[in-house]
């Protein structure tokens, strides 16, 4: 178990230790994230991280939104970090993958808002919930999968 005094950083004159959980999703919560592409999105997220000196501490692609743990620093606001984030992850999937394009009007790949909460001590426990938001998510598809409507008799 890592003590508190381990996950302190530390700039010129301040120690922090500033964790949020952030969820987003792509515009029309759309399932765009399937296999090899899954992969790719990973690596450009993690690649402006990297540019903006943020850790990523856990995180997952799911098929229809993104949850990552993050640590921002403090000298970095969280609304604008994840305008940068938003905003660049936006250019380089068009960039990528152009005809992605059509189906997102505006050039705007992600919905307008986010969900974020501050960690805390529970750190742990947000990046268990984290890396097991996939396999949720797969259980809860095949549940879906094999739900069949009572009034038409149809399967979904």
């Amino acid at each position: 178990m890592s003590n508190y005094t381990d996950d302190l950083h530390s700039l010129s004159h301040t120690k922090w230790n500033c964790k949020y959980h952030v969820v987003f999703a792509p515009k029309y919560r759309r399932k765009a994230f399937y296999d090899a592409r899954r992969l790719e999105i990973g690596k450009i997220l993690k690649d402006l991280c990297a540019w903006k000196g943020v850790n990523i501490i856990e995180a997952e692609v799911c098929v229809d939104h993104v949850h990552m743990l993050l640590e921002i620093p403090p000298k970095m606001s969280v609304s604008g970090f994840m305008g940068y984030l938003k905003g660049k992850s936006s250019q380089m999937i068009y960039e990528k993958w152009a005809n992605v394009r059509f189906k997102y009007r505006n050039r705007n790949f992600w919905c307008r808002g986010y969900y974020v909460d501050t960690v805390g001590k529970n750190t742990r426990k947000i990046q268990e919930y984290i890396a097991n938001q996939l396999k949720e998510n797969q259980s809860f598809e095949q549940l879906e999968l094999e739900f069949e409507d009572p009034f038409t008799g149809n399967k979904r």
